[in-house]
């Protein structure tokens, strides 16, 4: 049998080919003679090689997810509070993981994970997503018999919740009695409020009555919730407001939380006057409206284009010390942008930046749009600026009111350096935006064909480049600029891509480019030869309608000598038809 001295296994590190070194002085051996090692693994008295293999394999684990030569050095005491500190203070979760299996790797100091050490590296794992090593640590608990709180399952809930993985929630639910736990309240209703927020509406009312079947009473909160997916959708909408007046009935007195749900649903729907109603019950019972709930009736009440109620609440907030958010300024802004009111929204865009609420990306969005509308180009170039500035990045939407803007005051110059800006800063149009991006971008062409006819092509080009469709008013602009420039076999490739895109020329695009060659000496005296011979042959064989052989020849040879030959090609049965219908002509004469 081989031996193997603890020498071999002093320094461990791994080479980018993802071999095993293992050095000791002048000694080396690879991974391929891990064979060997398996002689010794085979031996039942080898028990310290084992051992040694078995720290082996630690260190390396441990030094490859470190990436350092240098391993932690535990005190012969570890305790729950150092291995806290320790995870608490890294911040790469790789790293987190490697310590938090150290503390355990050596037997001999007899440390095992407790409830706080497991329960922060789960949230941990979690805050990174990754909830399958968190789901691992719960099974880990479960084999170590630690105890596992409903704390550590609602942490999951809602870390599903966050990456909008409804489902999953619901799963780690019904596996909670599987590890000794049985679900609370608490636990219902965070799963209920978060199929509520993912729209699963049907799932979350079997689940409710799931809840009330398992004997889980009714209570202020998990009312709300089911209110809230009531307010969803406006066939439910009056079961929202029974559940609400019997919740007095039941020992549940509605909250802020109650009323502001209902009046947002009630304004998403556009019942303005009923979510008013309500509003004023809210104050006479006592029951402080939020700015959330100010902020849901201001919007209803923009978007029914009341704007004066709308800066009447605004204003009653500052006299009850109630500060609008960001979501306030904006919905306000909307309704004056949509009112032809852009100049008073800058204003506001001003005092809220004066109230130190920094602008988001729908508040410079809708200013943008308004002041386009009205056709404030500088002021809105200036607020894109201004957006730049804070960090934010415009998305193709607002580049393309921008454009817009300016080719419909024809400075298709200008609207071209914004396609320019947009492409070099990466941005690229979504689902959503792609037909406005695919529209001024034709547009622009066609605009800078009149006065900048090299920047139009250059553009064309960089359309075919980046998969942009052109349209035929496109291609006809550029084929009458070549035509008129006297570049007829550019000209003529424009028409042969045109003909491959499935755009058909029309008349006056074909009579650009028939006139750009007919100036040219060799296609007249080609097309006058024709005309002998069609006269000719007409004469000769006395009412014959088909072409002879040599005209035909003569045209197909004319089409190849000053056409592109895909055109050329195509065109052949074109010829035919042309040559009949000349015939017919001269015949009828």
């Amino acid at each position: 049998m081989r031996t193997w001295s603890k020498s071999y296994f002093s320094v461990v590190k791994f080479d980018f080919n993802r071999e095993l070194i293992f050095n000791s002085g002048a000694t080396c051996f690879p991974a391929n003679q891990w064979a060997l090692i398996g002689e010794c693994l085979s031996d039942v008295k080898c028990t310290k090689v084992i051992n040694l293999i078995i720290i082996l394999l630690r260190t390396c684990l441990l030094m490859l997810k470190m990436g350092s030569k240098t391993m932690i050095k535990w005190s012969k005491r570890i305790t729950s509070a150092q291995v806290v500190q320790l995870i608490k203070a890294e911040r790469d979760i790789q790293k987190t993981m490697v310590i938090f299996d150290s503390a355990t790797a050596e037997y001999a100091n007899g440390f095992r994970h407790d409830h706080q050490t497991f329960s922060l590296m789960i949230s941990r794992l979690i805050s990174a997503n990754h909830f399958r090593s968190a789901e691992e640590l719960l099974c880990r608990m479960k084999e170590e018999k630690c105890n596992i709180t409903e704390d550590i399952f609602l942490s999951i809930f809602r870390a599903y919740g966050r990456v909008h993985k409804p489902l999953d929630a619901v799963r780690v639910f019904h596996k909670m009695k599987d590890y000794q736990c049985d679900p609370s309240q608490k636990s219902y209703i965070t799963v209920f409020a978060i199929l509520v927020g993912e729209n699963q509406l049907s799932l979350a009312l079997r689940f409710y009555r799931n809840m009330r079947e398992m004997g889980i009473p009714p209570s202020v909160t998990s009312l709300n919730v089911l209110i809230k997916a009531l307010c969803k959708n406006s066939g439910t909408m009056d079961a929202a407001l029974w559940i609400f007046r019997e919740m007095p009935n039941r020992g549940c007195p509605p909250d802020s939380y109650t009323y502001g749900t209902l009046i947002n649903g009630l304004c998403r729907l556009g019942k303005i006057g009923e979510a008013k109603e309500l509003f004023k019950e809210m104050e006479a019972e006592a029951c402080s409206p939020t700015v959330v709930t100010y902020t849901s009736l201001i919007r209803g009440l923009c978007q029914s284009k009341d704007l004066d109620s709308a800066i009447n609440l605004l204003e009653e907030m500052a006299r009850k010390g109630i500060e609008p958010n960001v979501f306030t300024y904006s919905s306000i802004m909307d309704g004056l942008c949509k009112g032809g009111c852009s100049s008073q929204a800058l204003e506001l865009l001003d005092m809220m930046v004066s109230r130190r609420h920094l602008p988001n990306m729908i508040a410079y969005s809708t200013l943008i749009h308004g002041l386009c509308k009205e056709g404030k180009l500088q002021e809105a170039v200036e607020i894109l600026d201004r957006m730049k500035l804070q960090g934010l990045r415009p998305d193709a939407g607002l580049y393309g009111k921008i454009i817009s803007g300016f080719c419909d005051i024809c400075k298709f110059h200008e609207a071209a350096n914004f396609l320019d800006e947009m492409v070099l800063g990466g941005i690229s149009p979504n689902r959503l935006t792609w037909s406005l991006h695919v529209r001024i971008h034709n547009i622009v062409v066609q605009g800078l064909c009149t006065e900048h006819p090299n920047r139009a092509f250059q553009l064309y080009l960089s359309m075919r480049t980046r998969g942009i469709s052109i349209d035929a008013k496109t291609f006809d602009s550029l084929v009458n600029y070549f035509c008129k420039k006297g570049d007829q076999h550019k000209a003529a490739h424009l028409v042969d891509e045109m003909v491959l895109d499935g755009c058909i020329p029309d008349e006056v695009t074909w009579n650009a480019v028939v006139s750009g060659f007919w100036d040219r000496r060799k296609v007249r005296e080609a097309a006058e030869l024709v005309q002998v011979e069609l006269i000719e042959e007409s004469s000769v064989e006395h009412g014959k309608m088909g072409p002879g052989k040599q005209i035909l020849q003569v045209l197909e040879k004319d089409a190849s000598l000053y056409l592109p030959p895909r055109m050329a090609l195509e065109i052949q049965q074109d010829i035919h038809v042309l040559v009949g219908q000349v015939l017919c002509i001269f015949l009828l004469r």
